[in-house]
C-alpha cells in the first residue's frame, strides 16, 4: 500500500560547505546555502542553474553520497540526515552525466547490473539473478545480446541504458538524474526523456532531474527549482515558470534559448559580469552584482523564499 506522505523527499536549510587551502590559510566554498525543497511522490522536480550553482552537489547531499554542513533531509517523512544509509540506498539511486566513467570497464553488462542485485540480495537463485537482468534489460528497450559485451563496446546511448537499468535494479522509488541526457545526441536524449517518462509511470518513480538545459527541462518536469550560487532563487510549476519567469536570473536564462524561428522564448534579459567567486560571496543577495534591478537593500541583506502565488515562489527584494 503506498504511503499517504505527500513529499516523498524534503530538505530543511539543507547547506554544504567544502574547506579549500589557499596558502597558510583555509577558506570556505558555500556550495549549497539553506535549502529548503520538497519533491512529492511520483513527480519530476527539475533543479537548473548555470555550471558550478550547487544542482550536482545537492542531489548528492540528498542521497546522503556526501553530507551535509547543516540542514536535515527527510525521506518519506522520517529525517535521515543521520541515519545509517545503507537502509535507504535501495530506495535511492543515481542516474549519472558520465555513464562511461560510472561504469566498470572490466566487468560486462550482465555482471554492472547483476552486481546490484546481489548487493541486495534480490535473487534467490542464478536463475531468478538471470531473468531479472533480462527483464531489465527490456525495460531500457535493449536484447538479452547486450549481456556479455563490455561498457567500451556500447555507444553512449547504450551505456546510458544500462546505467538506468542498474538503478531500475534494486527496484527504488526515488532517482536522481544527474545531467543524465546532456552528453547524448539530441535524437538519443528524446529517446532516453521518453523512456525515463514510461518508467515513471509503470514503476511509480520519483525524480529529481538536475540540467542546464531548460528546454530538456520543459519537456520532462513537473516543478522546477533554479539554482544561483547554492542558493535557490525561484520555484515553480513548469508552465508557469515558462509563461511567467520571475526572478531576474531566471528571466535571463529563459531569454536564451531560442524557438526554431530563432526568436527567444522571452524578451532578451542581459547578465551583468560573470558568477561571483564561490570563495568571495557578496553580502546580501547573491546574485546583486549582476542584477540590473538592483535596490540598496539587495546589497545588504539576503532575501527568502516567499510564495507569490500559489506554488510559485521566488527569493528578490523587488517582486
Amino acid at each position: 500500500m503506498q504511503n499517504n506522505i505527500a513529499n516523498l523527499i524534503e530538505t530543511k536549510d539543507l547547506s554544504k560547505n567544502f574547506v579549500a587551502q589557499k596558502g597558510f590559510s583555509f577558506q570556505y566554498i558555500y556550495a549549497v546555502n539553506n535549502v529548503n525543497i520538497d519533491i512529492k511522490r511520483e513527480e519530476t522536480f527539475a533543479l537548473v542553474g548555470e555550471s558550478g550553482c550547487g544542482k550536482s552537489t545537492l542531489g548528492k547531499l540528498i542521497l546522503r553520497i556526501i553530507e551535509p554542513t547543516h540542514g536535515q533531509i527527510f525521506y518519506n517523512g522520517n529525517n535521515i540526515t543521520n541515519a545509517k544509509i545503507l537502509s535507504y540506498r535501495k530506495k535511492m539511486q543515481m542516474i549519472f552525466q558520465n555513464t562511461s566513467e560510472a561504469l566498470d570497464p572490466k566487468l560486462t553488462v550482465g555482471e554492472i547490473i547483476g552486481e546490484a542485485i546481489d548487493i541486495h540480495k534480490l535473487a534467490l537463485n542464478k536463475v531468478e539473478r538471470q531473468d531479472k537482468i533480462k527483464e531489465l534489460l527490456q525495460t531500457v528497450e535493449l536484447s538479452n545480446d547486450f549481456v556479455h559485451r563490455f561498457p567500451h563496446e556500447l555507444s553512449g546511448g547504450q551505456q546510458q541504458r544500462i546505467g538506468i537499468a542498474r538503478a531500475l535494479a534494486v527496484e527504488p522509488e526515488f532517482i536522481v538524474c544527474d545531467e543524465a541526457v546532456s552528453s547524448l545526441d539530441v535524437s538519443v536524449q528524446a529517446q532516453i526523456l521518453n523512456m525515463l517518462i514510461d518508467m515513471q509511470r509503470s514503476f511509480g518513480l520519483t525524480y529529481l532531474f538536475i540540467s542546464h538545459d531548460l528546454a530538456v527541462v520543459r519537456y520532462i518536469a513537473t516543478r522546477i527549482a533554479v539554482m544561483y550560487l547554492g542558493n535557490i532563487v525561484e520555484i515553480a510549476k513548469s508552465d508557469d515558470l515558462y509563461k511567467n519567469p520571475v526572478h531576474p536570473y531566471t528571466q535571463a536564462l529563459l531569454s536564451s534559448i531560442p524557438r526554431l524561428n530563432n526568436v527567444c522564448m522571452t524578451s532578451h534579459v542581459s547578465l551583468k559580469g560573470e558568477p561571483q567567486n564561490p570563495l568571495n560571496l557578496p553580502q546580501g543577495c547573491c546574485f546583486h552584482t549582476r542584477c540590473q534591478y538592483i535596490i540598496k537593500k539587495c546589497r545588504q541583506t539576503a532575501p527568502t523564499l516567499r510564495e507569490i502565488s500559489p506554488q510559485h515562489f521566488v527569493a528578490c527584494h523587488i517582486i
